[in-house]
């Protein structure tokens, strides 16, 4: 971590001289987005379909989205390598935009959160005291003070980006907003944000060798009972429509809008007072020898390819580049066949590989 706090602080720094200013968030935020110029200049971040794999390092990612039949593909991605000048780690984001400005809510959502987050944790990680200093019982500890870290610097960041896109004037977000799933990737740790229904899937092996998959997330539904429960108690309603058995849908107190397939968004004004908020569901998980990837993907998939179909599809691809894009399409091909007569919806995943490729008794094991 002493890497990136130097490089960050140098950055700040600069900015500080050349504008004559004193504020260490504004100078900080300058900072982090300096950082992101510099990344995408050097290819180590990518905002469309593609991959990326930067020399040396363990991570590959892939990334494909495909146009639903709704209109303009509300969703869009990003992975950025050695985050914050990190050589061990990576940010991969997954937002799923809604309503008539959903696109444009997704996208700044997408430029906001990387940056802010890189702030916020430098901010964190300045005002904590550094592991060496800290006489941690047991590693567990350690590790649960760089969660807690992590986890205040993403309450924070999502805070401010919702307060932030509230007062935008360029965005109209008050009938429209995005759904936002993204991963740290530090070392053998992941950090997992989720504010939505997107959802994130491990592959990983069992002691049988078998590839399993593992939910990191939770798909915040407006009928799970603890979010049912807040929507309510603010005077939101929730319930379907006849036409649509089984989607349950946040509608305001005296009127059938907006309908919201999802407790919690970026934006969305209109029923914010009454239930729908955008605080992320923050975890951890360790990563072990057996983990082969995780899936990040928008309810596109999700709503008619299975977790273990997921995996499966994405490691049984021949060739890694093209494994986010195989699964869309399998989605689509789902789509299809299950949902008949109902509009596709836009599509996304980033497959993200721990390895830098599988062993050979690994893929011989799995394969048996």
């Amino acid at each position: 971590m002493g890497h990136f706090s130097s490089a960050f602080n140098r950055l700040a720094k600069s900015f500080a001289t050349k504008k004559g200013r004193s504020s260490d968030e504004c100078n900080g935020r300058e900072a982090a987005v300096a950082m992101a110029k510099e990344a995408k200049r050097n290819h180590f971040m990518l905002h469309s379909s593609g991959t990326v794999n930067v020399d040396g390092s363990n991570n590959f990612a892939s990334v494909f989205s495909k146009k639903g039949q709704k209109g303009v593909n509300q969703d869009c991605c990003i992975v950025w390598e050695e985050f914050g000048c990190q050589e061990d780690m990576i940010f991969c984001g997954i937002f799923d935009g809604h309503g008539p400005w959903g696109h444009f809510v997704a996208k700044r959502v997408r430029k906001s959160m990387p940056t802010s987050l890189l702030c916020n944790w430098q901010e964190t990680l300045s005002q904590s005291p550094l592991d060496s200093d800290v006489d941690f019982d047991v590693e567990t500890e350690k590790k649960q003070h760089r969660f807690n870290m992590w986890k205040h610097s993403y309450l924070k960041t999502c805070a401010a980006i919702d307060r932030e896109l509230e007062q935008n004037r360029k965005i109209d977000s008050f009938y429209s907003g995005t759904t936002a799933l993204s991963i740290v990737r530090q070392g053998e740790l992941i950090i997992i944000a989720n504010v939505g229904d997107s959802r994130a899937v491990l592959a990983t092996t069992s002691d049988d060798g078998s590839l399993v998959p593992v939910q990191l997330t939770v798909d915040f539904k407006p009928n799970l009972p603890q979010e049912a429960e807040r929507i309510l108690e603010s005077n939101g309603r929730v319930f379907c429509l006849d036409d649509e058995p089984g989607v349950h849908r946040v509608w305001l107190p005296d009127e059938e809008f907006p309908g919201l397939a999802m407790s919690r968004a970026f934006g969305d004004y209109c029923v914010k007072k009454y239930g729908l908020i955008s605080v992320p569901e923050v975890t951890q998980r360790n990563i072990t020898s057996k983990d082969q990837f995780v899936v990040l993907a928008t309810d596109g998939v999700w709503d008619v390819i299975s977790n273990q179909e997921a995996v499966d599809i994405v490691f049984s691809t021949p060739d890694r580049t093209d494994s986010s894009k195989r699964l869309v399409e399998c989605a689509m091909r789902a789509w299809k066949r299950k949902r008949r007569g109902i509009a596709m919806d836009d599509i996304s995943a980033i497959c993200l590989f721990f390895h830098s490729s599988p062993s050979l008794d690994q893929v011989a094991t799995l394969e048996e």
